[in-house]
């Protein structure tokens, strides 16, 4: 999807996932030591503002310029600060090494060529942490009968291998797949089915 669909989305003064943490990125980063995280494909800030609320050293992006205005305007709201920079997946780059990254339904197009997984988490120190939650190819099942959200493109949903294949340098702590229910706004709502992933690089 193009940055003028996110953008629209954005346009609107609801926040459109809520501004509550993704709940299994809560559970993660509530027993991680803190230190610096990078959040791809950000959108509106919950999770960052969630995390810099908990002293965190917030670092994080997305295509959409609109995005990044709703997630500094949260970020005010809250008292803290995010660094936030519009760019493209396959562009971004920082002079830095993290200590936790996290994909929160952060569903990129993997090429023969390019895979923004392995890319972005070149960026992610050695014996750093991964939290990932996404949504399953099943969800193309669970979206028909819910409505509960996530891409329509079966290709850019998950299985376990497409785990394996875009993080072979990662020792796995929790790697499932479930069925939740989600609260998320108004776009992530109902039951769906997910893939969650915790694990330490190597």
């Amino acid at each position: 999807m193009s940055s003028n669909f996110w953008d629209e989305r954005y346009l609107k003064d609801e926040y459109v996932y809520g501004k509550n943490p993704n709940e299994y990125f809560k559970s993660k980063i509530d027993i991680l030591k803190p230190g610096k995280i990078l959040l791809p494909g950000e959108g509106e800030g919950r999770n960052a503002v969630y995390a810099a609320k908990n002293g965190w050293g917030v670092f994080c992006f997305d295509f959409s310029s609109q995005a990044k205005i709703k997630a500094e305007k949260l970020a005010k709201e809250n008292n803290v600060h995010i660094n936030y920079i519009t760019d493209d997946v396959n562009n971004i780059n920082y002079e830095i090494e993290f200590d936790l990254i996290a994909f929160v339904f952060n569903h990129f197009i993997i090429s023969e060529n390019i895979n923004p997984y392995k890319r972005i988490t070149n960026f992610l120190r050695k014996d750093g942490n991964l939290i990932l939650e996404l949504f399953s190819k099943e969800q193309i099942e669970y979206q028909k009968k819910y409505n509960s959200g996530g891409p329509k493109n079966i290709d850019v949903l998950f299985d376990f291998q497409m785990i394996y294949e875009s993080f072979p340098n990662f020792e796995a702590i929790e790697l499932k797949k479930e069925l939740i229910e989600l609260k998320e706004g108004n776009h992530h709502i109902g039951y769906s089915s997910v893939i969650d992933f915790f694990a330490k690089k190597k």
